[in-house]
């Protein structure tokens, strides 16, 4: 049985691929990635089916960022002209909410900038949720406010908030080349908070950032680990200002393989294509509807995103349908563990699952007889020709004057 059969029997049973084997989705040529979407597509149908669930952010406090995050343009000492303002006032945050919604949202992302919340911070946000669930009942909130002291995911639940995202990003061996005012360990810690106090956790990476497939794989295996509901993947936004800005390691083809390696490891996990889409996947974009089963609509937190009809467009015209606000996302197994505060664990007692991302925060393939393609190792792979008139600061929606883009 070739590799991709085996990923797909592997998948559907909910069962983890080797570390061999995720490296050998990331090794396989460009000749083969339609055979690699095929066979992720198999497994994001079978828990899935072919519903995208749209997700909105909304900026609630933007810049001026303690943290050195490389890849952030909010961090300090970043010289990328970015909108800057302090904490929006709940009925501001939820007008902005509510244009997310109108659009098709089913999630609201509320994000602000900074190292962690303050607990003046967390009443504020909770008033945030309490006005966006007294308008929209029916949406789900998650927060994404940095490192959490005790206690505040749980206050933060018993405000309404439904789940509580912060990214692992890349590998433990190569996170203090990124940062170096926080640590892995503590963005792991708030993960673990989040599932303690019973909020769905959401945790992803960034890709783009220089790292090897190997880290790429490190952090998607600490991610199902880890065992978060939600995983989103964000390529890296190489905002001028910021230390990253001349990273440009992405193609069309090598997102939708990280992609299809993230589905393949955890395969019944909302995989979120975040933050660098229009930038790194292009046209490619709907292809990756198949891999992934959620996306953002709109703009991101500090740069634009395709035009919010544009993304309906695209979802309408690939075949698949924007999720319900009734409908439930998680396969029933996560679900009810949701339902019954935090993730429950898996069968063999192995998870399946896998801040702010690239701007948000931001393979080897079977042939056609059944052979299989492997390389020993991975040559580096050529820069993308950068594509610096893709990237545009957001000007519009919170913090401006001007409608959102949704």
């Amino acid at each position: 049985m070739d590799l991709l059969n085996t990923l797909v029997d592997k998948g559907l049973r909910r069962e983890s691929p080797t570390r061999e084997e995720a490296l050998a989705v990331l090794a396989t040529s460009d000749d083969d990635v339609l055979d690699v979407v095929a066979a992720a597509g198999k497994v994001r149908r079978h828990w899935f089916g072919r519903r995208v669930k749209l997700n909105y952010l909304v900026n609630l406090k933007s810049g001026l960022c303690p943290e050195d995050c490389s890849y952030c343009s909010q961090r300090l000492g970043s010289k990328a002209e970015i909108l800057k303002y302090t904490w929006l006032k709940p009925d501001q945050a939820s007008a902005a909410a509510a244009a997310g919604v109108s659009g098709g949202a089913k999630r609201v992302c509320l994000v602000a900038s900074g190292r962690g919340p303050t607990d003046r911070d967390v009443d504020r946000v909770s008033d945030t949720i309490r006005a966006i669930k007294e308008q929209n009942e029916s949406v789900e909130v998650c927060a994404c406010l940095g490192l959490l002291s005790d206690g505040q995911a749980e206050r933060l639940r018993e405000a309404g908030a439904d789940a509580y995202n912060h990214n692992l990003n890349t590998s433990e061996s190569t996170y203090g080349d990124i940062t170096t005012t926080h640590t892995y360990a503590d963005r792991v810690d708030t993960v673990h908070k989040a599932h303690a106090a019973g909020l769905s956790a959401c945790s992803g990476l960034i890709a783009g950032m220089g790292e090897s497939d190997e880290d790429l794989v490190d952090v998607v295996f600490s991610l199902r680990e880890l065992d978060p509901d939600s995983v989103p993947v964000n390529f890296l936004i190489p905002m001028e200002g910021t230390p990253l800005a001349k990273e440009w390691h992405l193609t069309p083809q090598r997102c939708l393989r990280i992609l299809a390696m993230t589905r393949f490891v955890c395969p019944d996990v909302e995989v979120r294509i975040a933050g660098g889409r229009e930038v790194h996947l292009r046209t490619m974009q709907p292809l990756a509807l198949h891999l992934a089963n959620s996306i953002f609509l709109g703009d991101y937190l500090t740069s634009e995103g395709q035009a919010g009809h544009t993304d309906l467009e695209m979802i309408a015209d690939a075949g698949f349908e924007v999720e319900g606000a009734g409908e439930v996302t998680l396969p029933e197994h996560r679900a009810s563990a949701v339902r019954g505060g935090g993730c429950g664990s898996h069968e063999g007692g192995g998870g399946c699952g896998s801040h702010e991302g690239a701007d948000g925060d931001a393979g080897c393939g079977a042939h056609a007889g059944g052979g299989v393609c492997a390389p020993a190792s991975t040559a580096p792979r050529p820069a993308e020709e950068p594509r610096t008139d893709l990237v545009a600061v957001r000007r519009r929606g919170a913090g401006t004057d001007l409608a959102p883009n949704a």
